[in-house]
C-alpha cells in the first residue's frame, strides 16, 4: 500500500467513517484527471473555461470551482447549514449540472451521519455497529430532503447521458448518488439487503468512469470504502454479497483510499479520515496518527478531528 501523508482540506472528520458502501464515492477528479477529462469532455451543463482559447472547457466536477470548494470546506467543518446554502446558491445558477444537487444531498446525509454519531472511531471500530447500523431512526425531515436532492441529481444526470452516454460528470454524479443512498439504507435505515442494489449501481458507474478517466482520483474513494468495509463483515454476510457479485478486500480497499487521499479533489479529506479509521482497525497506528495529525493541523476548529486525533495520540 502506498504511504499517505495528509495535507487535508479540512476536517474530513465526520464524514464517511464506516460506509457499508461507498459513501463518498466519486465526487471529482484529481489534477491529472481534470486535464484529461477536459480534453475529452463533450457533455452539456456547466463548465469552467480553460486557459488558452483552444483549450477545452472542464466539467465542474473535475475543476477547482471556488464556490464548491468553499462549500465542501464548510461541510468538513460540520457547518452543515452554511455548506448547504453555498451548494444551493451554486446549484441555482447551474440548473443543468447534477453535481450541485449531489453536493446538496451530501450535506443532508453527512449531517445525519454526524448527528447519529456515525462519523467517529467509536462507531467505526465497533464491529456490531459497523455491520448493523445506528440504533434508533434518522431524522425524517432531513432524510426527505436528502432523497429529494438524490432524485434531482439522477434526473439531470440521466438527461445528460441521453445526449452523451459517456458524460463523465453525469457518471460521477450517478455514482455518488448510488453510493450515498446505499450508505443511508445500510447505516441509517438498517436495510442492508436493499442497499445491495445501489452498491452494485455505484460500482458499475464508478468503473465506467474510471475506464475513461483512470486518474479520476476521487472516484476511488467509493470503491475503496466498499472493498474495505465488506471485507470486515462476517463470513456469512460476505458469502451473500459475493453471491451477488460484490467482493471485499482490505488491502485493496486501503490502496484505493490512498489514491484519493493523495490525489483527490473534493473528496480528499473523506479519504484521509477513512484511511485513518481503517488504519486503526488494522493496528497501523503510525499511519492513523500521521493522517489525523495533518488533518488536525489543517482543521483545528473541527471538534471531531480534534477528538479523533486526541484518541489516537493517547493510545
Amino acid at each position: 500500500m502506498d504511504a499517505v501523508l495528509v495535507n487535508s482540506p479540512r476536517e474530513t472528520s465526520r464524514f464517511l467513517t464506516k460506509n457499508f458502501v461507498r459513501l463518498a464515492l466519486s465526487f471529482s477528479c484529481a489534477l491529472l484527471a481534470a486535464n484529461q477529462a477536459a480534453a475529452r469532455y463533450s457533455g452539456g451543463g456547466a463548465t469552467v473555461g480553460g486557459g488558452t482559447p483552444g483549450e477545452a472547457a472542464k466539467a465542474v466536477a473535475f475543476a477547482d470551482v471556488p464556490e464548491l470548494q468553499a462549500g465542501f470546506r464548510l461541510l468538513y467543518e460540520q457547518r452543515f447549514p452554511e455548506a448547504r446554502q453555498t451548494f444551493l446558491g451554486w446549484e441555482e445558477g447551474h440548473p443543468d449540472d447534477p453535481f450541485g444537487d449531489a453536493a446538496v444531498a451530501a450535506s443532508y446525509l453527512f449531517e445525519e451521519l454526524y448527528r447519529q454519531g456515525v462519523l467517529t472511531s467509536d462507531f467505526f471500530l465497533n464491529d456490531k455497529k459497523l455491520v448493523r447500523g445506528i440504533d434508533g431512526k434518522p431524522d425524517p425531515e432531513r432524510m426527505k430532503a436528502f432523497y429529494s436532492a438524490l432524485d434531482h441529481t439522477r434526473e439531470i444526470a440521466r438527461a445528460r447521458l441521453r445526449s452523451n452516454p459517456n458524460d463523465p460528470e453525469a457518471l460521477f454524479s450517478l455514482t455518488l448518488a448510488s453510493g450515498m443512498q446505499a450508505d443511508a439504507l445500510s447505516i441509517l435505515e438498517r436495510k442492508q439487503v436493499e442497499s445491495l442494489k445501489h452498491i452494485k449501481e455505484a460500482d458499475t458507474t464508478a468503473q465506467k468512469l474510471l475506464a475513461q478517466e483512470p486518474d479520476a482520483a476521487d472516484a476511488w474513494l467509493a470503491l475503496g470504502v466498499a472493498h474495505y468495509i465488506i471485507a470486515c463483515l462476517s463470513a456469512p454476510k460476505r458469502f451473500v454479497l459475493r453471491f451477488g457479485g460484490i467482493h471485499g478486500d482490505r488491502k485493496l480497499g486501503m490502496e484505493e483510499l490512498s489514491r484519493t487521499a493523495n490525489d483527490g479533489r473534493y473528496l480528499k479529506p473523506f479519504a484521509k479520515i477513512m484511511l485513518a479509521l481503517a488504519a486503526r482497525r488494522e493496528k497501523q497506528d503510525d499511519l492513523a496518527r500521521n493522517l489525523l495529525r495533518d488533518l488536525n493541523e489543517e482543521f483545528p476548529s473541527s471538534p471531531l478531528i480534534v477528538a479523533e486525533y486526541a484518541r489516537v495520540s493517547g493510545d
